[in-house]
């Protein structure tokens, strides 16, 4: 009889754990948007978690660790690759779902941030650079090697230089914030397309 006891005290006490890492990761999250990377501290994220500091250093030996590890688990560091059957299609597909990841402005507030953070600190920049340039641009390269097998693209394209035009138009330009605090795009998405593909066009040796 002590073995299903047993089995039911660790399935609970998991599940217990599983909501305090929840939790702490919501905190962490809420503090990168608000306070910044420099400025948060583990005090902080326990009190916002309401659970005790030992809770944190228990699954994460510093800050810089937790951050690392919460940023690399975060589930907007997935990008689907698009698989419309034209280059078009696909660059639509990819541009729609970086706007969509934008007009969450927490988030766009985290990336910013770890972005400016990343500069001063290699470590971390390794991790943040692996969690979100690493999928997009892997993402991009398999609709590019799409796009020249379809010979929409030429077979000498210039890789590295069309992900670096597809990824930094697509994440990197500029957004206009309004007067509610949102963000917008000061362009037409389809402008945006068009100017994509007249850029990719021109990647080639």
């Amino acid at each position: 009889m002590t073995e299903p006891t047993r089995t039911r005290s660790a399935t609970g006490a998991a599940l217990l754990r599983g909501q305090v890492t929840d939790a702490i990761t919501a905190a962490v999250l809420d503090e990168l948007a608000e306070s910044g990377y420099a400025r948060m501290s583990m005090e902080a994220v326990a009190r916002r978690a309401r659970v005790g500091k030992a809770a944190l250093y228990r699954r994460w030996t510093s800050k810089q660790a937790m951050v690392e590890q919460i940023v690399a688990d975060l589930a907007w560091n997935t990008v689907p690759v698009p698989n419309t059957g034209t280059l078009r299609g696909d660059v639509s597909s990819y541009v729609a779902h970086a706007n969509a990841l934008t007009q969450d402005l927490r988030t766009t507030r985290i990336i910013a941030d770890l972005s400016a953070e990343a500069i001063r600190n290699p470590q971390l920049a390794q991790t943040f650079y692996a969690a979100l340039r690493e999928p997009r641009r892997a993402a991009g390269a398999t609709m590019l090697h799409k796009a020249i097998q379809r010979g929409e693209l030429p077979t000498d394209l210039d890789t590295d230089l069309a992900l670096d035009c597809l990824v930094g138009l697509t994440y990197a330009r500029p957004q206009t914030l309004t007067a509610s605090g949102e963000l917008t795009d000061p362009y037409p998405q389809q402008r945006l397309v068009n100017v994509i593909l007249a850029a990719l066009a021109a990647c080639h040796h």
